[in-house]
């Protein structure tokens, strides 16, 4: 069998009632994330550009429109603000694609197990061909963008109930359009946003598609031609069905407390130890250890802008040291103007350092040694990030950072708190009438932002 076939079979295997309740939560976070992301500027933007699209799916900040174009728009504001979830040795966020595509499938008649379920193999999809891409991909391809169609056709097809043949044409079909450079992050520019939209609507693309017949290529992941021959110079194609019937791989991703790139929350996490021993005393230098890949994406000095400030190892460190828990506004112009931030930002080295090098991407670590001026060094590590199963956050702070994001994007706190319970209540509910009447009234009833 191809590795295509043998992908589809992974994923139509029976899903658990514990993989469904993880499915749901993840869920809740992807819904905080996109209700506050849909404030955005590029979400504002895609509206716009969208205004004339009819249909019966619902979007996020309001509004109705045809399946694949709520897809495409709901796929937008989910990864905004850098909290959507993250999957480490895959490097990707199966959130802001998967759950697009597989509620743009969603109707009255969707039973709430055949949703959980849809949403499990979307994530199990883009995270198996995710991890297997390779260091080299992802020195250029954003790996959500590239391995985000499989999920996201992986879930919809799912939600649609094809059979198999159909489902490996699906794949096929997702893959050949798979894209997604990462010179994006070197301009001020909206593309990161572009990525995860297209990822969602091609993947429901290519599972409408192929309830219909259409025909898609069985050997598009291992031919000569194809994806990891044309994209993947170093990677492992064996990744994509290794431990075949091993655990569903959604509760191998991280829920992400901070609003940045999962890159520096090592870092926070960090620094926030020290914080502690420090007191009032004067800080006279940083210096932070970390993997090779937070310092390519992350080493940013003097960032100017709101992403620059989000990818940045240094902002991020003076954040944590100056307020402890970082907040959305502290990745805002007035906190990178802030002149005590500043100041912290100039005393930061960052280099690359063990063992956080050699663990990473299993494992996404860094240590934090701070000099203060009465002659202390202050030396704190995490192995593993908070969020990461290792060091999970629970389930009550994953709530609360659902209700906070709901409540920065203007939903009213009983709209918030009505959905977040319709939500988690999937995995027991005999219908999906309640998510949905909550969902709609999250998104038609908020208050002044």
């Amino acid at each position: 069998m191809t590795l295509q076939e043998q992908l589809t079979d992974i994923i139509r295997r029976p899903v658990g009632a514990s993989e469904r309740a993880r499915a749901a939560l993840h869920l809740v976070d992807w819904l905080g994330c996109a209700l506050a992301g849909s404030t955005s500027e590029p979400y504002r933007i895609a509206r716009a550009v969208f205004a004339g699209s009819r249909g019966d799916a619902p979007l996020i900040g309001g509004g109705r429109a045809s399946a694949q174009d709520a897809a495409y728009l709901n796929g937008i504001p989910g990864n905004v603000l850098e909290m959507d979830d993250v999957h480490r040795r895959a490097i990707l966020h199966p959130g802001p694609t998967v759950m697009p595509a597989v509620l743009a499938a969603l109707n009255r008649d969707t039973p709430p197990a055949l949703l959980l379920d849809s949403i499990v193999r979307g994530y199990e999809a883009v995270i198996r061909v995710g991890r297997a891409l390779g260091p080299a991909h992802y020195a250029m391809f954003h790996n959500t963008a590239t391995a985000g169609p499989f999920g996201t056709a992986a879930g919809v097809a799912s939600m649609l109930g094809l059979d198999r043949a159909a489902l490996v044409a699906a794949l096929g079909n997702a893959g050949t359009v798979a894209a997604g450079l990462w010179q994006c992050r070197h301009e001020p520019v909206m593309t990161k946003q572009l990525h995860c939209a297209h990822a969602a609507q091609a993947g429901y693309l290519a599972a409408a598609l192929a309830r219909g017949g259409f025909t898609g290529p069985k050997c598009l992941l291992d031919g000569r031609q194809g994806f990891f021959a044309a994209l993947c110079k170093d990677g492992d194609p064996s990744a994509v069905v290794s431990n075949a019937h091993g655990d569903w791989l959604i509760h191998e991703v991280s829920f992400k407390p901070w609003p940045a790139c999962r890159h520096a929350h090592p870092v926070i996490d960090a620094v926030r130890l020290a914080k502690a021993q420090i007191g009032k005393r004067k800080i006279t230098a940083i210096a932070i250890g970390t993997y090779c890949d937070a310092i390519t994406f992350c080493d940013r000095p003097e960032p100017k802008t709101v992403i620059d400030a989000k990818f940045s190892l240094q902002h991020a460190a003076a954040v944590a040291l100056l307020r402890e828990t970082p907040e959305l506004a502290d990745f805002d112009p007035p906190a990178i103007a802030d002149r005590k931030l500043a100041t912290l930002r100039a005393l930061t080295l960052v280099t690359a350092a063990e063992p956080f090098a050699g663990r990473y991407p299993g494992h996404f670590g860094a240590g934090v040694e701070i000099t203060l001026a009465d002659g202390d060094r202050i030396a704190t590590h995490v192995d593993d990030a908070l969020g990461d199963p290792e060091n999970p956050l629970a389930e009550a702070t994953l709530i609360a950072k659902a209700r906070t994001l709901m409540t920065f994007a203007g939903v009213t706190p009983d709209a918030g708190a009505r959905l977040i319970k319709a939500t988690l209540g999937l995995p027991t509910s005999k219908t999906t009438g309640p998510f949905r009447s909550a969902l709609s009234t999250a998104l038609t009833n908020p208050t002044e932002h």
